[in-house]
């Protein structure tokens, strides 16, 4: 079977997005013990009122499931980064609270994907022009 152009492009997309996660990933994992994936839970809490979100708002800025966000959450929540309050009449509504040091973990941890894009991408504009043209193909998917 043939493949077209425009599923050439797509598998490079979903190619393209994998290596840069995995790499991405171990740079932040060696030097500040977190993933990629926590990192954007931690990062979504960030951008919160009050640093405080629902499971289901957490799952729904990063794309899992809220089971997925508890169960990412709980080594997060170990280690201090987050906390849960606790709803006295609906255990529900229970949200995920960024702790201070979690906040001081995605400012280091920014500084760390900084430096690492900064290594892939010399050229500023060409990152620039290169993040339009994904985002134009992220918005018709």
């Amino acid at each position: 079977m043939e493949s077209s152009e425009n599923q050439n492009l797509l598998l490079a997309v979903v190619e393209l997005a994998d290596r840069i996660e995995r790499r991405a990933s171990a740079a932040l994992s060696s030097i500040k013990g977190v993933s990629l994936a926590e990192y954007r839970l931690l990062r979504a809490l960030t951008d919160t009122p009050n640093r405080q979100a629902s499971r289901v708002d957490l799952a729904d800025a990063v794309g899992l499931t809220a089971s997925g966000v508890t169960r990412a959450l709980a080594p997060l929540e170990k280690l201090g980064f987050v906390e849960t309050v606790r709803d006295e009449r609906d255990a529900r509504k229970a949200l995920a609270s960024l702790t201070a040091a979690g906040e001081e973990l995605v400012t280091d941890a920014s500084g760390v994907l900084d430096d690492h894009v900064a290594a892939i991408a010399a050229d500023p504009a060409h990152a620039e022009h290169t993040l339009t043209v994904l985002e134009m193909f992220a918005g018709r998917v």
